[in-house]
C-alpha cells in the first residue's frame, strides 16, 4: 500500500487521439469465406470502446458468376486487442454483399470513430481478393495411410475445402475398418468414427490433422485396417463428403522419450516427451510409476516408489508439476531441498477396463529450492491511461525499463520477473499494472491478497482484480498497481488526483510538454525512429530538448511504476513486518523501499535529483534471503537499517 489520495478522473483528456497514430491494416483472414466466418483483421493501432468504434470498409468489384458489379459498404468490426479486430460474416454481411457467393477484389480499409477527438480515423487502403462460398465440398488429396503409429497422434491430412470451426461447421474425419492386436485373433470391426479435424494453422484449408483416439481401435499394440474420409458439416446442416482412402496402421506401445528441464523447483512444470498417452477421465487415464532415489546436496538418500498423476497434453506429451500436495511432496520438502531425483519412470495407460504398460525410461533430474515467479500483467487500462500522460508511444520502453528496476530491487533474491504470462510453472503469483484506482481512493498500489503471508506460504498471489475476502474485512477489494494516481505529484493533477502537499514541481517539469491537457504535444512515432533514449541516471533530467524530454519522461514514469510494483510484491511476500502486524516500517529513513507511502517522496521514487532507489533494509532482506534462496553472494553492503 503506497500513498493513498481520493481520485476522480475526466471524460476529455485530449485534444487528438494518439492511439490511432499509425493505424494500419495490415492483413486479412480467412481468404475464402463462408456464413459464419470470422474475418481476422491484423493491424496497429486498433481502439475499442470507450475510445473509439472500429468499423471495416470494404470497397471494390464482386464476380458472383453471372454479373460483376461495384460494391462499397462499411460494417461494424469487433475489438480483441491493438492488433486485431473481427467481423463476423453473417446474413447481413452477406447482404452487404448483394450474393452468397462469388470472388471479390479490391480495397478494405479500417475506420474509427474516437471518442477522444470526435474524429473519424482511417488506415490506409490494403489491396485484398477474397473468395465468398455458401458451403464447401471436402476434397482429400493425401494422408499418413500406413507405418507404425501410436494412440492419440496426429494423423496428418492434405485436403481442399476443410471448414475452420466455430458458426462455418467442423470438418471430421470418419474411421472404419477393423483391429487386430499384436496376440492375434479375430479382426475387430469399427464402425464409422467421427473425429474432429484441426487445421495446422488458423486460416488453414488444406493442411490439418485428426487425432488417432482410443476410441478407434483401444490401447493395445496390434494392426489397423480400414478407411479414412473426410465430411464437412456446415452450421446450415449441410453435409459436403470426400472419396475415402485405404490406410493401414500399426499400434506402438506407450512409451517415455525424455523429461526435462534438467532442474526444476516448486511450481514448475516438468515436460515428459513420449507417445501413446491418454487423457484422464472417467474412462481413460495415465499415471507414471516412479522408483529410484533421492540424493540430497546435504543429508542420506531417500528411497522413491510413487505413482504419480500427471496432465495430459497432447498424445505425445505429458506435464506433471512439482507440487506439495502429492506422495512427491508430501515425502520431500520441495522448498528447501536440493538434490538429485534419479530412477526409473514407467507410463501405465487405461481405456475403457483395459491396462497397459509402456517401456520403462532411465532418468535423472535435480530439484532446486523455490522461486518466486511473477508476472507483470500490463491492462489495456494502463495503456489508456498512458495517453493522460502522453507515453502511448513508448509503452514497449517502459515497459522493459520498469522488469528492469523490479529485477534490480529483488537482486540475489530468488524472484523470476516476467513480461509474459509463464508457460512453465503453474504457481505464479500476477501484479496488475492498471490505471484507475477502482476503489476510489486514489491509491498508487495495493496488495489485495488475503492476509499478510509470512514465509510466503502462498506461490500464485494475484495483486489485482477484486478480492471479495478482503472487502468482507472492511479493506479496499481491488488490487494491483494504478498509474493515474501517479499524478497526484503533481501540482497541477487536473481531473486525475487532488491537489496535495505531496506535490512536486519536477513532475510537471518533466511531463508538462507532453500532456494533451496542459497543452503539451504526446509522443508519436515519428519521434522514436532511434528508440526511446532512456538516462543512464536521472541525472540528466529534466531535459531541454525533445528527445532527451521522451527520455527522462519514460525514466522518471517507469521508476515511479516499478517502484510501486516492488513494494507491493515486498507485502505479498510478507513484508514489512513478516512476524509482526505491521505493514511498514514505523520510522521515517531515505530510500527504504517498505516504508509507508507518505515517506516516500517523488525524487526517491523517480530516482531523480540523486535520490532513490529505494531498497529492502537489512532485516527485511535478510528475510527475502531466507524464504527465497540462491546461489549468488548477499547484498548487504550499503543497505539501511529497518529500525
Amino acid at each position: 500500500m503506497t500513498l493513498a489520495i481520493g481520485c476522480g478522473a475526466s471524460a476529455d483528456r485530449s485534444r487528438f487521439d494518439p492511439a490511432l497514430d499509425g493505424l494500419s491494416l495490415l492483413a486479412v483472414d480467412p481468404g475464402v469465406v463462408l456464413p459464419g466466418s470470422v474475418l481476422v483483421l491484423e493491424g496497429r493501432s486498433f481502439v475499442g470502446a470507450p475510445w473509439g468504434e472500429p468499423a471495416l470498409v470494404v470497397n471494390g468489384q464482386f464476380d458472383n458468376g453471372d454479373e460483376q458489379y461495384e460494391v462499397r459498404f462499411r460494417t461494424p468490426a469487433r475489438f480483441v486487442d491493438l492488433q486485431t479486430l473481427e467481423v463476423d460474416v453473417d446474413e447481413a454481411f452477406f447482404d452487404l454483399l448483394g450474393s452468397n457467393a462469388g470472388e471479390f477484389s479490391g480495397s478494405l480499409h479500417i475506420e474509427i470513430d474516437s471518442a477522444v477527438d470526435s474524429e473519424r480515423h482511417a488506415s490506409p487502403a490494403l489491396e485484398a481478393e477474397l473468395s465468398f462460398r455458401s458451403h464447401l465440398t471436402p476434397t482429400l488429396g493425401s494422408l499418413l495411410d500406413r507405418g507404425p503409429i501410436y494412440v492419440n497422434d496426429h494423423i496428418t491430412v492434405a485436403a481442399e475445402g476443410l471448414l475452420l470451426g466455430g458458426n462455418e461447421g467442423q470438418s471430421y474425419a470418419e474411421v472404419t475398418g477393423c483391429f487386430v492386436t499384436a496376440e492375434v485373433g479375430p479382426c475387430q470391426p469399427i464402425e464409422g468414427l467421427e473425429i474432429p479435424v484441426t487445421p495446422a494453422t488458423p486460416y488453414n484449408r488444406s493442411e490439418a490433422s485428426f487425432v488417432f483416439s482410443p476410441d478407434i481401435a483401444g490401447i493395445e499394440f496390434g494392426r489397423f485396417e480400414g478407411q479414412v474420409k473426410l465430411r464437412n458439416r456446415h452450421s446450415s446442416e449441410r453435409i459436403e463428403e470426400s472419396e475415402a482412402r485405404n490406410v493401414v496402421y500399426e499400434l506402438s506401445e506407450t512409451t517415455v522419450f525424455s523429461l526435462g528441464p534438467a532442474k526444476v523447483s516448486l511450481g514448475q512444470f516438468i515436460d515428459i516427451e513420449g507417445a501413446g498417452f491418454v487423457e484422464n477421465g472417467p474412462e481413460a487415464s495415465t499415471i507414471l510409476k516412479l522408483t529410484g532415489e533421492f540424493t540430497p546436496l546435504k543429508g542420506r538418500p531417500t528411497t522413491i516408489d510413487l505413482i504419480l498423476v500427471p496432465d495430459f497434453v497432447e498424445g505425445r506429451k505429458l506435464r506433471y508439476t512439482i507440487n506439495e500436495d502429492d506422495a512427491l511432496g508430501q515425502l520431500l520438502d520441495l522448498r528447501s531441498t536440493k538434490g538429485t531425483l534419479a530412477g526409473t519412470l514407467v507410463a501405465e495407460i487405461s481405456h475403457k477396463g483395459r491396462s497397459v504398460s509402456g517401456q520403462p525410461l532411465e532418468f535423472s533430474i535435480g530439484l532446486a529450492p523455490v522461486k518466486q515467479v511473477i508476472y507483470l500483467n500490463f491492462t489495456p487500462q494502463y495503456l489508456d491511461a498512458l495517453r493522460a500522460f502522453g507515453l502511448r508511444a513508448t509503452d514497449a520502453a517502459i515497459r522493459d525499463r520498469v522488469a528492469e528496476a523490479v529485477r534490480r530491487d529483488y537482486r540475489t533474491i530468488n524472484v523470476d520477473i516476467r513480461l509474459e504470462e509463464p508457460s512453465d510453472f503453474s504457481l505464479y503469483s500476477i501484479v496488475d499494472i492498471g490505471g484507475l484506482d477502482p476503489n476510489g481512493l486514489g491509491l498508487l498500489g495495493y496488495d489485495n491478497t488475503p492476509g499478510k503471508d509470512s514465509g510466503n506460504e502462498r506461490l500464485h498471489d494475484h495483486i489485482g482484480g477484486v478480492n471479495a475476502a478482503t472487502q468482507e474485512d472492511g479493506f479496499p477489494g481491488y488490487g494491483g498497481v494504478f498509474i493515474e494516481s501517479l499524478f497526484v505529484f503533481s501540482e497541477h493533477p487536473g481531473d486525475f488526483a487532488p491537489s496535495v502537499s505531496a506535490a512536486d514541481p519536477l513532475f510537471d517539469e518533466i511531463f508538462d510538454s507532453f500532456r494533451p491537457d496542459r497543452g503539451g504535444s504526446p509522443v508519436r512515432a515519428a519521434d522514436l525512429t532511434g528508440g526511446v533514449a532512456m538516462p543512464p541516471d536521472g541525472f540528466g533530467c529534466p531535459a531541454t530538448e525533445r528527445t532527451g524530454q521522451i527520455g527522462c519522461a519514460s525514466w522518471t514514469l517507469s521508476n515511479l511504476i516499478g517502484s510501486t510494483i516492488s513494494h507491493e510484491i515486498g507485502h505479498s511476500l510478507g513484508l514489512a513486518n513478516p512476524d509482526g502486524g505491521n505493514s511498514h516500517h514505523t520510522s521515517n529513513a531515505p530510500n527504504r523501499l517498505m516504508d509507508s507511502g507518505s515517506s516516500r517522496p517523488f525524487d526517491e521514487r523517480a530516482e531523480l535529483r540523486g535520490a532513490g532507489p529505494g531498497e529492502f533494509c537489512d532485516d527485511a532482506y535478510a528475510y527475502l534471503r531466507r524464504i527465497l534462496p540462491t546461489d549468488e553472494a548477499d547484498d548487504f553492503a550499503g543497505r539501511p537499517t529497518c529500525f
